[in-house]
């Protein structure tokens, strides 16, 4: 089943840095749009799990990074408790991609799945941006 096509891209995306993550699942339980997943460690045994963000279905609410809060809120609450989360520019989201770490035997097996789409979004980004 093909991807329905974006009405809007978002101006940032999320982009989850493996060698900062622990698989701990806390971003994982709060999306609202459910475009993180789990890599389990098993996969490559010198390494622990991770998360995973599909770029094309993120949604750049930040919820994964921080809970809203009320502008009279002086607290905010961190969702990653590593800070291995971070939002980019759209238009950047390759290259975020493309160095966010972990194995690089992982990014090359899974390039079509992880990288493809983030390259297609930059290139979407770029253009939209463009047409302004």
């Amino acid at each position: 089943m093909a991807k329905k096509a974006r009405k809007k891209l978002p101006k940032e995306v999320a982009v989850i840095n493996a060698d900062n993550c622990t698989g701990c699942e806390a971003c994982l339980e709060v999306c609202p749009v459910d475009c993180i997943q789990k890599v389990p460690g098993e996969t490559i045994p010198v390494l622990q799990s991770w998360c995973e963000i599909d770029v094309e279905r993120c949604v750049g609410c930040e919820v994964c990074v921080h809970i809203p809060r009320k502008k009279s809120d002086p607290y905010e609450l961190t969702v990653c408790p590593w800070d291995a989360i971070e939002m980019v520019p759209t238009v950047r989201v390759a290259e975020a991609v493309a160095q966010k770490g972990g194995p690089p035997e992982y990014l090359y097996e899974n390039w079509e799945r992880v990288v493809e789409p983030a390259i297609r979004m930059a290139q979407l980004a770029a253009e939209q941006s463009k047409g302004r």
